[in-house]
């Protein structure tokens, strides 16, 4: 199987090919900085109004894209891989060939395949998250909730981010790929890189035209060790995959790193590249959405008293207040595909090659889906119809862990700190495809 990050495209063109029929967004969607207070939800209402594919210029020598900001037009693009492509330019706005292993990993990976290879992969992932296997996984999650909410009662205030937040997800990780407990710790200490490099790279990277690998030369001393030290990280993380993953297809164990290990497309075990994706995959994924997406639920019941009120008073609306969490959280702002042909989305005809990028925080805002869509009520009758999780052929495969969680963690909190709430800005790192809340500080009444 061919590698995604050896064919690769990328658009060589400035600008589209036919002319625009809405206007072009002045959002400056590319800009990571414009996304510190969260998505620009004004800025997209206003594209949903009046263009709902637009253009959108991007910097340097960076070719532009359109921008898909409602509701049936994502769901459209989402659902037709055959004229709406991933593997061709990845699901990133903006792919640079590199021989970086962490740019080559964020290729090569089951997300950015499209069918029949992404349902092969996908298929083999399948079984494994079982309505028995789920149940087993959920009393952990709860006995790891309490522990963590343990931690805080006596505090009375805290930042949620790295005293719960943070923690759930990576030990939820940890317990789905089987990772020993003596292990664990390495994959906080990745995640912290991992995150630092999101706002470096996003801080850093416009003064070279986005090139990271340029910028490298010219960093001044401080940068230069952070840029070392974030490099012998992802060497480690890459090296522990690969050998675990390794171990795992010669003794397979009953856990994920095993199916992934194990996995088999036209007949032949993954190779090397595609584990290092595989492995970026799960890790990124298994962890950053759920994390923004408990710490953006405590924004929200704080904005919302009232909501928080009712589910005090009716815990059983929990199962719906977590599709309306989610819905208006929505942690993967977007998602990008590349037209395989020239084609039409409302009434804007848009080229073969050109990217194209459908906007989830956007949809999930549609007021003619979700009436009086900015507005947090947790018996929205039709809240499951949101598609933060994606849809189609490439729905988010652990989207029932992650309800999981949530349901966990809102579950206890709230029966344990009931008056807990946002005690100041909550901080935003400058990023333009997730959500990511670094710091959401909370008070309450200290327990013993």
């Amino acid at each position: 199987m061919q590698l995604v990050s050896d064919t690769i495209e990328t658009v060589s063109r400035k600008g589209h090919a036919y002319p625009a029929v809405y206007p072009a967004s002045a959002a400056e969607l590319w800009n990571p900085e414009r996304f510190t207070q969260g998505p620009p939800l004004d800025d997209l209402a206003r594209l949903r109004r009046e263009a709902p594919v637009a253009w959108n210029e991007e910097p340097g020598d960076r070719p532009g894209f359109w921008s898909v900001a409602r509701y049936d037009d994502v769901m459209r693009v989402n659902s037709d891989y055959e004229t709406f492509s991933s593997q061709r330019g990845g699901i990133l706005m903006h792919h640079q060939k590199s021989e970086m292993q962490l740019a080559r990993a964020s290729l090569d990976a089951m997300i950015t395949l499209d069918a029949p290879l992404h349902m092969q992969l996908r298929r083999e992932h399948m079984p494994y998250f079982t309505p028995a296997y789920l149940r087993g996984l959920q009393s952990k999650v709860e006995a790891e909730v309490t522990r963590l909410l343990d931690a805080m009662a006596p505090l009375g205030k805290c930042d949620l981010v790295p005293m719960l937040s943070a923690q759930l997800p990576l030990f939820t990780l940890c317990e789905i790929l089987g990772v020993p407990q003596e292990d664990r710790p390495k994959f906080l200490h990745w995640m912290h890189f991992l995150e630092m490099a999101n706002s470096f790279a996003a801080e850093r990277a416009a003064q070279v035209g986005g090139n990271v690998e340029a910028l490298a030369a010219e960093l001044p001393p401080e940068a230069k060790m952070f840029l070392d030290a974030f490099t012998a990280a992802v060497q480690e993380m890459f090296e522990y995959g690969r050998d675990m993953l390794h171990r795992r297809r010669a003794d397979p164990q009953p856990d994920l790193m095993s199916a992934i290990a194990r996995a088999q497309v036209e007949g032949e075990f993954l190779a090397d590249e595609y584990l290092d994706g595989s492995w970026l995959l799960i890790v990124f994924a298994g962890n950053d959405t759920t994390r923004n997406t408990i710490s953006g639920a405590m924004e929200l019941f704080t904005r919302f008293p009232d909501q928080k009120a009712k589910l005090l008073a009716k815990p059983e609306l929990m199962g719906g207040a977590v599709n309306e969490i989610i819905r208006m959280v929505s942690p993967v702002l977007y998602m990008r595909r590349t037209a395989t042909k020239d084609v039409e989305v409302a009434g804007q005809q848009i080229a073969e090659g050109e990217k194209v990028i459908m906007y989830y925080c956007s949809a999930n805002r549609d007021e003619t889906v979700f009436p009086d869509a900015d507005r947090f009520d947790i018996e929205r009758p039709n809240a499951e119809k949101h598609i933060a999780f994606g849809y189609g052929p490439h729905t988010c495969i652990g989207k029932q862990v992650a309800r999981l969680q949530l349901e966990a963690v809102y579950r206890q909190l709230l029966a344990r700190f009931p008056d807990i709430r946002q005690a100041g800005p909550k901080d935003v790192a400058p990023n333009n495809f997730v959500y990511a809340i670094r710091s959401m500080p909370v008070e309450f009444t200290p327990a013993t």
